[in-house]
């Protein structure tokens, strides 16, 4: 399934962020604790950096798959990018879900919420937000936007959030980004090449939880139905039309 997933863009991705109501812990033990027991757990993780408000550790960019973890002020964040199969896309967030709430102290009462993103770039050329709107909207009452004489979009990025069936806790939204066309006249990277049109799906759990041993199987349920609306929904309808708009189709 993964590989279906990345032979359609040139990045697929899987991040997840784990909220609490209160501020981390922020002594150098707790925090170098989870970091090194991380690194053990995934070797190729070796790198330690600081960023303004937030602590990273992550693997080589050009690793596959090049995973990564940060921690910033009420919330612990991870991603995994270029993964080869499911699993190995969720294993470092099932890693972190067990683990830091030992290292860091982490109360049932204090949870926020859980969230789960599936990101999927599409590199294209031209106008981004005329790609989306043809793919997304043409034929649709929105589409008579463009029939003023000489139109052209200049911002299409579409954001859908539901609630799912039975379960107000769980929230799922779909999200397309694209990068503006550079306007005539303005400076351009002419090295930067093609930039990519994103399509997001992210469901979020909300509330406070049991016991924190609950915190996997919660992450594993989202994954369920994560997969399900990307298979169902997600592809064929947003990330397939959108790639055939752009030209790539049959790339």
């Amino acid at each position: 399934m993964t590989e279906s997933y990345r032979a359609l863009c040139s990045d697929f991705y899987v991040n997840q962020k784990f909220a609490m109501k209160m501020d981390l812990p922020k002594t150098r033990e707790s925090v170098l604790d989870l970091f090194e027991r991380a690194r053990k757990q995934f070797p190729a993780m070796g790198s330690f950096r600081r960023f303004r408000e937030e602590l990273a550790l992550e693997s080589p960019q050009s690793d596959t798959p090049h995973r990564w973890l940060a921690l910033k002020g009420n919330n612990v964040r991870t991603g995994t990018v270029n993964p080869g199969t499911m699993p190995e896309a969720y294993a470092l967030h099932l890693f972190i879900l067990e683990t830091a709430p030992f290292f860091l102290n982490i109360s049932p009462l204090d949870v926020d919420f859980i969230e789960l993103l599936y990101g999927f770039d599409i590199l294209a050329g031209g106008n981004h937000d005329a790609v989306v709107f043809e793919a997304l909207f043409a034929g649709s009452p929105l589409a008579t936007m463009l029939e003023v004489p000489g139109a052209t979009p200049i911002e299409c990025q579409p954001v859908v959030g539901i609630s799912l069936p039975g379960r107000d806790d769980v929230h799922a939204h779909v999200e397309v980004k694209t990068h503006p066309t550079p306007q005539a006249g303005a400076r351009r990277d002419d090295d930067a090449g093609p930039q990519p049109i994103s399509v997001y799906l992210t469901l979020r759990r909300f509330g406070s939880i049991g016991e924190v041993k609950d915190l996997p199987r919660i992450f594993r349920d989202l994954a369920v139905k994560g997969e399900e609306l990307l298979e169902s929904r997600v592809v064929p309808k947003l990330l397939v039309p959108i790639r055939e708009a752009a030209g790539l189709g049959h790339g």
